[in-house]
């Protein structure tokens, strides 16, 4: 079942938005995703400001993110039990680990490719190879097809509950 991204609470993770910051394009990531959340936790691992327009968030049932930091990073632990406590969530993880953790407790989710697609569909990204190749350079781990995967016309936008 396709949904539509704006309809979602998007929780965001530290990867996502140092991918972002160490390309100097935080400002592409509000255009993308204009209303982020995310948690303390997350703001520890950043060690840096947040732009204001990320909303910061604590998690509720703090017993939670302790129990999946058991498995995972603690940023990542506290977006996905901000999710579990959040109505209509789409969490953005790149961590492969994190990413099937939120999969079976049945949280959405998708990565920094996931809102380059949207960015590049939305025509706010106009030449994706330069931001590939700049995120690239700053070691951010992308697959060599990765332009294909974005620019594939047959791809229709929307959120499915395996992920994007």
């Amino acid at each position: 079942m396709l949904t539509n991204f704006y309809e979602k609470t998007i929780i965001v993770d530290t990867t996502c938005i140092l991918a972002f910051a160490h390309i100097g394009r935080v400002q592409l990531l509000k255009e993308i995703c204009p209303n982020l959340l995310t948690t303390p936790e997350v703001v520890l691992e950043y060690q840096a400001e947040l732009p204001s327009w990320i909303q910061v968030v604590g998690v509720k049932n703090a017993a939670l993110t302790r129990s999946i930091t058991a498995l995972l990073g603690l940023g990542e632990s506290s977006v996905i039990a901000l999710a579990l406590e959040t109505h209509n969530p789409l969490v953005i993880l790149d961590d492969k680990r994190a990413r099937a953790y939120a999969k079976n407790l049945g949280v959405g989710y998708t990565g920094v490719i996931g809102l380059l697609r949207l960015g590049y569909k939305k025509g706010i990204i106009k030449d994706i190879g330069i931001i590939i190749g700049e995120l690239k350079a700053n070691h951010f781990h992308l697959p060599d097809n990765v332009e294909e995967l974005i620019k594939r016309l047959e791809y229709q936008w929307g959120y499915s509950e395996k992920g994007i």
